[in-house]
């Protein structure tokens, strides 16, 4: 039998989906981040004395073994989190590897989404996005992952938790310019919160107590950065091929496939003569 990867709600739970519903009342066990909070979950849909086993992102590795053997055993199991989407910066993401590498099939039950909920609202014109999650604590691997990110055209989306909120607006401030964004705290609750501004304004705005659940998404590079870093890709580019010899109009003729060919030479004509 399958490993049923069901969202659940982010908050109202009358987001729950007919199909999430019945796969719950009918799957052998479920397996859920807190068994507590599922169990509100489920009793709130009507479905009792449904066998639980526990997935804390904290003991994974060790608990994924015996929800593999019920599986192979030939038993519906269906995997869920506190709120969303199992192993999308939730625990579920180790036991979908195994269950694959066993060749278990793997069956999404989609559903509510706070990254899709927070992007459907951002109202920024990038019509992608980059998924980053959690960001990274030690700074010199979020400075990093930041950097990897800046010159993406894009909206950013993050998880974040609401006691580091204020510190990570200012990290991504600083590592991305004073980019417009948005905060989405506590989607679909009944405190629902979209702050917007630009980072640094929203780092103020949120330097007190926060409360709830989080996301982050910040407006994609402007294009006037993805064209700096173009034009410094050229100039590397007619730089390498000056050092090797090439004359200005071969150089312009090469590159007359992705750049204007008089650019090109007028360039190569320039850093020949420095």
């Amino acid at each position: 039998m399958p490993l049923y990867v069901v969202a659940t709600p982010i908050g109202n739970l009358r987001d729950v989906t007919e199909r999430a519903r019945e796969v719950l009342a009918s799957c052998d066990v479920v397996v859920a981040e807190d068994t507590r909070h599922t169990g509100q979950l489920l009793k709130h849909l009507g479905i009792e004395k449904k066998p639980f086993l526990a997935l804390p992102a904290y003991d994974e590795a060790t608990r994924a073994d015996p929800i593999l053997r019920r599986l192979a055993a030939g038993e519906a199991v269906a995997l869920v989190t506190d709120a969303g989407t199992p192993a999308v910066s939730d625990p579920g993401a180790l036991l979908v590897r195994r269950a694959v590498e066993q060749g278990i099939a793997v069956v999404p039950v989609p559903g509510p989404s706070a990254v899709i909920s927070a992007v459907s609202v951002s109202g920024f014109p990038q019509p992608r996005f980059h998924f980053a999650g959690f960001l990274p604590r030690k700074a010199k691997a979020r400075s990093a992952m930041l950097a990897e990110m800046r010159a993406l055209r894009a909206q950013l989306v993050f998880y974040e938790s609401p006691h580091r909120l204020a510190a990570t607006l200012t990290d991504l401030s600083a590592a991305l310019g004073d980019r417009p964004a948005l905060v989405a705290r506590e989607l679909t609750k009944v405190h629902e919160e979209l702050a917007r501004g630009t980072l640094s304004q929203l780092a103020e705005r949120f330097s007190g107590e926060v409360r709830g659940e989080i996301v982050v998404v910040v407006s994609g590079a402007p294009e006037i950065e993805e064209q700096e870093d173009d034009a410094a890709d050229l100039e590397r580019e007619v730089r390498e091929r000056l050092a090797r010899g090439e004359r200005p109009g071969e150089i312009a003729e090469a590159l007359s496939g992705t750049h204007p060919k008089r650019e090109v030479y007028q360039l190569a004509l320039k850093l020949k003569d420095r």
